[in-house]
């Protein structure tokens, strides 16, 4: 456990949000509101809003691998998280960097769709992931649509399906999968957690808001800021989920462009 003069350290590989909402941003506000240090290592610039995405720039491979190499050549990084990758080429270098440099735990959100509708990973980065990514993740994160994308089936309507789909993604090397159950309908939001021996479901109310952008990626955050400073998996998704909730929670009231708006991550130090 790291000392209070020495904070633990975690590092996002994502995407950018010019809105502040999601991605690479909304990681570094969740690690800090969590007490954790963040390192970024960006893999794609976006023109985005609370409205949709306008345009995606993806950074070059090699500058990608540098940023990996500089970060992990120098900082004690505890846990690391993947986000948007973009496409191919790029799943296939973050993943070689991974290994490289020996970067664990980490927790890979296999973002695809933006909250608006808007493609971020291209379609034959799909496989990459699959066979290169999640073997190496310590939990993946996916959401329902997410979930039936990389197994190629229908989307889960039910608890039971979420846990099937669970059990067979991690069939596919991750150690756990936590299929989030936010898009399904109903008064509760059901994530269920998949382990090798056993099936968890983590409940919250559900909150009726649209200010739900970035949810995902501070989830997956959330989860590499509890490992980052010593916690258990279980532990850290069940404060994940918290954190989350109590974020949205907070900003369902915010009023922050005129689409989907992000949750309240400081929602601590703005109340007090």
């Amino acid at each position: 456990m790291a000392s209070d003069a020495s904070p633990a350290i975690a590092l996002t590989i994502a995407g950018s949000d010019s809105s502040g909402g999601a991605g690479i941003q909304a990681d570094l506000k969740t690690f800090t509101a969590l007490g954790v240090y963040g390192a970024s290592v960006l893999t794609a610039i976006t023109a985005q809003n609370t409205l949709g995405v306008q345009a995606v720039h993806c950074i070059p491979p090699d500058v990608i691998r540098e940023q990996i190499k500089s970060v992990a050549s120098d900082l004690d990084v505890r846990a690391v998280k993947t986000g948007m990758l973009g496409d191919r080429t790029i799943v296939e270098t973050v993943a070689a960097a991974l290994k490289q440099h020996m970067l664990r735990p980490l927790v890979v959100d296999p973002v695809m769709v933006a909250t608006s509708g808007d493609v971020l990973l291209e379609p034959d980065a799909i496989e990459a992931v699959v066979k290169q990514l999640i073997p190496l993740a310590d939990i993946i994160t996916p959401n329902l649509h997410e979930a039936a994308r990389l197994l190629d089936t229908t989307i889960a309507t039910s608890v039971a399906d979420m846990a099937d789909q669970g059990r067979r993604l991690l069939a596919l090397g991750a150690k756990h999968v936590l299929i989030k159950g936010g898009h399904q309908t109903g008064r509760d939001s059901i994530d269920v957690l998949v382990g090798p021996e056993h099936v968890e479901t983590f409940t919250s109310a559900r909150i009726e808001t649209r200010n739900t952008h970035g949810t995902g990626c501070t989830l997956s955050a959330a989860i590499a800021a509890s490992l980052a400073k010593g916690g258990s998996l279980r532990a850290a998704v069940g404060t994940a989920k918290t954190f989350v909730s109590r974020a949205i929670e907070s900003g369902a009231a915010l009023r922050i462009g005129h689409g989907a708006g992000p949750i309240d991550h400081l929602y601590d130090l703005r109340h007090g």
